[in-house]
């Protein structure tokens, strides 16, 4: 079993940046897919960003250029550096773990954190 803790969420102006943490229980962190999702009131949840065991990354095309997201494997964290942030990123987000990167990007990882709230205002 993975327990993952987010932290680093809260309010922010627009223009201004947060460091996401996400840490992870287990010693299986090396091994595993990491994601960002979030969901916004009334919206359904969505895709950020992700980072492979072997580095590979993908972002939605909402964030790429803004956002960056990083792991350090020996703290088994995962990180998700948002800058230029908008009213729109505006969401609880929430970190994700697998094994598979298909399961993980498509929004079905094996693990799931309780969320940290992330307040853009204008």
């Amino acid at each position: 079993q993975v327990q993952l803790i987010e932290s680093g969420g809260g309010l922010v102006q627009a223009g201004g940046s947060v460091r996401l943490s996400c840490a992870a229980s287990g010693r299986s962190f090396i091994t595993y897919t990491m994601g960002w999702f979030r969901q916004a009131p009334g919206k359904e949840r969505e895709f950020v960003a992700a980072i492979h065991s072997g580095g590979g990354i993908v972002y939605a095309d909402s964030v790429k250029g803004r956002f960056t997201i990083s792991r350090d494997n020996v703290k088994s964290t995962v990180y998700l550096q948002m800058n230029s942030l908008k009213p729109e990123d505006t969401a609880v987000y929430y970190c994700s773990a697998g094994a598979s990167w298909t399961n993980v990007t498509g929004g079905r990882g094996d693990y799931w954190g309780q969320g940290t709230q992330v307040t853009v205002s204008s």
